[in-house]
């Protein structure tokens, strides 16, 4: 019994062994598949992790974009506030010139009728009352013209203060439609894209149809303050034709030449491939440098018969692409001043274009002035020489007087007159055929001298 129990105790002792050995390797394995699915978990994680890292990086890239666009809006927004305001205060100073000019102008031509008043009336009253009739018709014929001509004078000066007040407040018009010429022209250029890509020279004639519109907006005159396809020639002989010579006010000039680079740009719109579109712009930066190297070798300034400044403009007509290429490379811009060549495009292009045209407005009205001021010198020289003239004809017409005096009183005056005279021969028988007239025949007999003092 004592052994069937010791075998009992042993089995039991074995199972149990078992089953604690069973447990065992089964937590064992539990344990090692919970593990497996940590590390997988882990791994996923990771993988999760580092894809949202590539497109933050990528978000914030597109952001630091997006914020230098904004920056440059802002600034060219700002340019363009900046040269309203210097514009106005250009247009309140001229206003305020011309202003005192026609208040000048109008006291001047007071004073001028004054004078001439006074010095007809002074001369009117020192002659006889005939003379006085005469010399009034005669003054009246003269004066006349002149009357006319000071109010005309009066007229022109008042419709050019007219007129540059009217073309004041249409220069404020204008600049605030310069954003929407602006827009038009990109949209423009946007929907001329696709049928101009490949096609260089096709691209050049729109891009110089472009800058004649430009041209035409900003209000100078074709043929004489600017010319389109000028043919000239350098100092070696060689022939150039600049697209634009503007001329400027004391025989300046400013060169202009269209530069049309749309094929790279018109690749990098039409991509939605980061890669190519940095391939894009990359190619759209190198044609505009190449552009400006190649207008820089032209060397406009050394013409002969163009007295430019020191710089020729790039004209880019495309407003988009001119900004692309500028965000991208900041450094065209110094590059090209050093070539001496300015890059504009169509906002930067007509607000200089206006600012010209002002100019020339203002150099005609100052010329304008000027040929006013001389013609009413002339005019006032013309009228003194006049009066110069009808004070001869008054002390000759009084010399003729006196000399008639003298001779009538010889004639008819004392005993020993003439007519006494004659009359005597002929009481005294001699024979005549006609007689004297009555009046010198009856008037009384009188003494010269007396005559004489009473007339002076």
């Amino acid at each position: 019994m004592d052994t069937l129990f010791i075998d009992n105790l042993l089995l039991l002792v074995g199972i149990f062994v078992a089953g604690a050995t069973c447990g065992l390797l089964f937590a064992a394995w539990w344990h090692s598949r919970k593990f497996g699915k940590v590390l997988v978990s882990e791994a996923r994680l990771k993988s999760a992790n580092e894809s949202l890292t590539g497109q933050l990086s990528d978000l914030l890239t597109r952001n630091e974009a997006l914020t230098a666009d904004l920056d440059q809006a802002r600034a060219e927004s700002i340019g363009h506030r900046e040269r309203i305001t210097q514009l106005q205060t250009t247009l309140t100073e001229q206003s305020r010139q011309n202003e005192e000019k026609l208040a000048l102008l109008k006291q001047a031509s007071e004073q001028m009728n004054k004078e001439f008043k006074t010095i007809a009336g002074e001369i009117f009253e020192s002659r006889q009352q005939v003379y006085k009739e005469e010399s009034k018709e005669q003054l009246s014929g003269l004066l006349g013209p002149l009357s006319e001509r000071i109010k005309e004078f009066e007229k022109r000066v008042e419709d050019t203060y007219t007129k540059e007040s009217r073309e004041r407040f249409s220069l404020v018009k204008e600049v605030k439609n310069l954003q929407d010429l602006n827009t038009r022209i990109s949209n423009d250029a946007i929907n001329l894209t696709n049928a101009l890509k490949g096609e260089n020279k096709t691209q050049g004639s729109w891009g110089e149809v472009i800058l004649e519109r430009v041209l035409e907006r900003s209000g100078l005159q074709k043929g004489s303050e600017y010319e389109v396809q000028v043919a000239m020639r350098d100092d070696d002989g060689r022939r150039k034709q600049p697209d634009v010579v503007v001329h400027l006010p004391e025989g300046k000039d400013i060169v202009i030449d269209a530069k049309v680079s749309l094929t790279a740009y018109e690749r990098y719109s039409s991509s939605d491939d980061e890669a190519t579109q940095q391939d894009a712009v990359k190619q759209h930066v190198q044609s505009l440098r190449r552009h400006v190297k190649n207008l820089g070798d032209k060397d406009y300034q050394q013409l002969d018969g163009v007295y430019t400044l020191d710089f020729v403009l790039l004209f880019v007509p495309v407003e988009a692409a001119f900004s692309l290429a500028v965000q991208h490379d900041g450094e065209i811009f110094s590059d090209g001043f050093e070539q001496n060549i300015v890059i504009v495009s169509p906002s930067t292009l007509l607000a200089t274009l206006r600012t010209i045209q002002n100019i020339w407005r203002y150099e005609h009205q100052n010329r304008n002035a000027q040929e006013i001021a001389s013609k009413a010198g002339a005019l006032y020289d013309k009228f003194v020489n006049f009066v110069g003239d009808l004070e001869t004809i008054g002390n000759r017409i009084n010399s003729v007087q006196s000399a008639y005096d003298d001779a009538h009183n010889k004639l008819v005056s004392g005993k020993g007159s003439l007519v006494r005279r004659a009359e005597g021969m002929r009481e005294l028988g001699a024979k005549v055929s006609k007689s004297l007239p009555k009046n010198l025949v009856e008037m009384p007999i009188r003494d010269v001298s007396v005559t004489a003092n009473k007339q002076t």
